[in-house]
């Protein structure tokens, strides 16, 4: 179908479109470099490696804990490490599978089971048993403290890598975003885009800038110093916080320490996200948090992601209706843009590069998760998980 826009109508859209293209060119540009995925931990070898105490929180894990405790006690690290789980009353087993583990391992005396106590009243679940495996640790009296989630599968090297970064740079938190798992259609769709918009909100290279006020963390590979960690208020000091990792490193960076956040292509997620529901779940449980439950932000978002995401392919179709070449082009151009800035996170998890075309799509569903989450909120159940529901602060 062809029809004709009058021409105020056509100015406007342009216009409109040519502000979607001005926002990607500057975010190309001018905001870090967001869209490289060139962060990598850059350790060597020390003379002495530290001691180190892991933490890995865990709650109904049974089908992930077994193969992320081996890969923790299988590390190829020459320093001291010790091996804290700790089993949020789960249901299934997790805690007697990460034991026989490390007993079938031969390294049974390097694990203490933990059963986690009662979560008492302004603790989420998680920081909770965090809490109580930090003060477990210190009886090994470590030099560092690797926090990490039951679901990551370490790379040999990661710890290594991890201390030798943080003695070299001075950083009192090093941080990965690990490979997440991208194998079913839902992954390939949603999951790269996920890591490309943190990095869009949380840019490494000004997370990673000390001049910058910039901070982020990524909660399944966090490595800080327990010192630091005393000095900024412990655990305690976000005992409530949902976005967890991301509020450590901002305290920390306030602090005046500093940071760092980088990615892996080697340490990996195991959980799997099938199904978009499971993707949505994950999605909406934050993000009306990330917006500081305002709802002149969740507005702001809404014409925000129309403008930046949605925008490119309408004033395409429209131009190409309304027989308005200028407005084709932009729009085409714009899209190209975007595609451009997906496209290495997209090679990063191995797809095809048609992939970085389908991020206005994407972005209508991350748009509809916000809705939903902020939905939620406002029922009183917004930060579901794993059993528990946290309600709006």
């Amino acid at each position: 179908m062809v029809m004709t826009m009058p021409p105020v109508f056509t100015s406007l859209l342009l216009s409109i479109t040519a502000l979607s293209l001005l926002i990607w060119l500057v975010l190309l540009l001018f905001w870090g470099e967001f869209w490289r995925p060139d962060q990598r931990l850059q350790g060597g070898d020390l003379e002495v490696w530290p001691t180190v105490g892991i933490v890995i929180p865990a709650r109904n894990e049974a089908a992930v804990i077994g193969t992320s405790v081996r890969s923790l006690l299988e590390q190829d690290y020459a320093g001291p490490l010790h091996l804290i789980v700790v089993d949020d009353h789960s249901e299934d087993g997790t805690g007697d599978i990460a034991r026989q583990t490390a007993v079938d391992l031969g390294q049974g005396d390097r694990l203490t089971l933990l059963a986690g106590t009662p979560l008492p009243p302004g603790w989420s679940g998680k920081l909770w048993a965090l809490s109580q495996g930090i003060e477990a640790a210190r009886a090994f009296d470590p030099d560092y403290l690797l926090l990490t989630d039951a679901d990551i599968a370490h790379d040999r090297q990661n710890l290594r890598q991890l201390v030798a970064h943080a003695r070299q740079q001075t950083c009192a938190l090093v941080s990965l975003m690990v490979k997440l798992r991208c194998q079913s259609v839902w992954e390939k769709l949603l999951i790269p885009a996920f890591v490309f918009f943190f990095a869009k909100l949380y840019p490494f290279r000004w997370v990673n800038d000390p001049q910058r006020a910039t901070a982020a963390a990524a909660g399944g590979c966090i490595l800080i110093d327990p010192v630091v960690l005393d000095k900024v208020g412990g655990i305690a000091c976000i005992r409530d916080a949902l976005i967890d990792d991301c509020s450590l490193a901002a305290t920390v960076k306030r602090a005046g320490y500093r940071i760092w956040l980088g990615l892996t292509p080697t340490t990996v997620s195991l959980r799997a996200y099938n199904t978009l529901g499971s993707i949505w779940q994950m999605v909406a449980r934050t993000a009306y948090t990330q917006l500081s439950y305002s709802p002149l932000l969740l507005v702001g978002t809404v014409i925000g992601m129309t403008l930046v995401y949605l925008w490119a392919p309408l004033a395409l179709g429209m131009g190409l209706m309304g027989q308005s070449l200028p407005l084709a082009v932009l729009g085409g151009l714009t899209w190209g843009a975007m595609a451009i800035a997906y496209g290495p996170t997209v090679r990063f998890y191995g797809l095809n590069g048609a992939w970085a075309l389908t991020l206005p799509v994407i972005a209508f569903l991350y748009t509809l998760m916000t809705l939903d989450s902020a939905r939620r909120h406002w029922q009183g159940r917004g930060g579901a998980w794993k059993g528990r529901v946290y309600p709006r602060k």
